[in-house]
């Protein structure tokens, strides 16, 4: 039996995107993204926030960089990743992050308009797909198609 792993989220980003540039001019992008969800404890209604880290990486990155700001609200699909380094001490430390593979920005249509510009169809457009080298960044839809390979899996 095969295993799945798969993260749906949807949340407000906590901060604008972090745009890095890696070995090979290899881009990646990081924020944190908050969810909530209240429910009722004796009566009265408790919301609570959970923090994600959102990594992003090549054209994906470089359209969120463009596209997304702290507030926002975004639904990403990715996968989860735990990965492990070493701090300033030398103790080892374990993070867990969402690799986004695609993203939607979601909002009213005047949400969007405030960050296009005159020539970018933007405000226009209902969806598109932004692949890995990013040829389509125009709209409020984006996919990162295939990975570093090539390959669509």
């Amino acid at each position: 039996m095969s295993s799945v792993n798969k993260v749906i989220l949807v949340g407000h980003l906590g901060k604008d995107p972090e745009l890095r540039y890696l070995e090979g001019n290899v881009s990646v992008a990081s924020f944190p993204l908050a969810t909530s969800e209240t429910f009722n404890k004796d009566g009265r209604k408790v919301e609570q926030t959970e923090w994600h880290n959102i990594v992003m990486w090549r054209g994906l990155a470089d359209v969120a960089a463009k596209y997304l700001t702290k507030g926002r609200l975004v639904y990403i699909e990715g996968k989860l990743r735990t990965r492990s380094y070493e701090d300033k001490e030398g103790v080892r430390r374990y993070t867990t992050e969402i690799v986004a593979e695609s993203f939607n920005i979601l909002g009213r249509k005047s949400d969007f308009e405030n960050t296009s510009n005159s020539n970018n169809s933007t405000s226009n457009a209902n969806s598109a797909t932004a692949t890995n080298n990013a040829t389509q960044e125009q709209s409020v839809d984006f996919t990162e198609n295939e990975t570093d390979d090539g390959l669509p899996f």
